[in-house]
């Protein structure tokens, strides 16, 4: 199964459909609720519930998700009712089914609403084949929307420049090599960010508050800065940027640290600050490239919409 351990839990909602078509006479035995069988929209509806709860025992790489909401409601479709979804079913008749369901995790949860469609539909079907086995047809399952996620996550995506500083006193000297401010590069250039300048220095608060003023007189957007972040007596990243930030994003480095402590246990112990500086916002990112990874996982590419709330575009 993919692994998605490194996603943000996010809200994630989809809605399917689907149609079970039959004749007219048919139809009009459900509106009427005279099958042999009994009212089928119940045991469908629970058919449904059941199938989507249990998704990930039917389809192998499906993760098992937790459900926090879903409905299942049913239409008619007839010479009254043409929904704009199935133009290409004119002149039919049946039931459509649709389901909508929430979903507070790591993946989406468009499969249990297309499989609670799918089941539903095959009990609609089961249901109905005593009175008319030759004009039952199931179709018309898809997708009708979704959010959360990748999906969403597109919209922060734009072409943006930033800057990076690694802190380190032995990858100044040249003792070791720098690691995790490529990872940074890296990453952002996944997001379409380009790396307009990349610096290394020792620990040292003069030096970086140095670079640091440098970019933001520039109006670098984005600074991000790696190393110097911990309770080591040479880190002292974080104080050279709080001595730049004018108005601090805590929710970032809440985030970061939120996210991180998940996965490893020690991030709790990073310092790290970020902040906006004139029209830059600058952010500290641990020394390591774990913890780059990590840090940049809870954050990106949503905190790309700070340019615009920086250059007063609102929200």
């Amino acid at each position: 199964m993919r692994d998605i351990s490194s996603k943000q839990i996010s809200l994630r909602t989809a809605k399917a459909t689907g149609v079970v078509l039959c004749s007219q006479e048919t139809l009009n035995l459900v509106k009427a609720d005279k099958l042999p069988k009994g009212n089928l929209f119940d045991i469908a509806k629970a058919a449904g519930f059941l199938a989507a709860k249990n998704t990930h025992n039917l389809i192998p790489h499906c993760h098992p998700v937790s459900i926090d909401g879903m409905t299942i409601t049913y239409d008619y479709l007839d010479n009254t009712n043409q929904p704009e979804e199935f133009r290409d079913l004119q002149g039919c008749y049946g039931v459509i089914v649709y389901c909508e369901g929430k979903s507070i995790g790591r993946t989406g949860i468009e499969m249990e609403v297309l499989t609670a469609v799918s089941v539903a539909a095959l009990t609609i079907y089961d249901l109905l084949k005593p009175l008319d086995d030759t004009e039952i047809e199931i179709t018309s399952v898809k997708l009708l929307k979704k959010t959360g996620g990748k999906s969403d996550r597109k919209k922060f995506i734009h072409k943006n420049t930033a800057a990076v500083l690694v802190c380190s006193d032995t990858t100044a000297s040249g003792k070791r090599e720098d690691l995790s401010g490529l990872k940074i590069k890296e990453i952002l250039a996944g997001f379409d960010v380009e790396t307009i300048d990349y610096q290394i220095v020792p620990d040292d608060v003069q030096q970086i508050k140095a670079k640091l003023q440098q970019w933001v007189g520039q109006q670098v957007p984005f600074i991000f800065t790696t190393g110097g972040t911990g309770f080591g007596p040479k880190d002292c990243t974080v104080e050279a940027a709080k001595a730049i930030i004018e108005r601090e994003a805590i929710g970032i480095s809440e985030a970061i640290r939120v996210h991180g402590q998940m996965r490893t246990p020690t991030a709790m112990l990073s310092r790290g600050v970020a902040g906006v500086a004139g029209k830059s916002l600058i952010i500290t990112l641990p020394g390591s490239t774990k913890g780059v990874q990590e840090s940049l996982d809870a954050i990106v590419p949503q905190v790309f919409h700070s340019r615009n709330m920086i250059e007063g575009e609102g929200h």
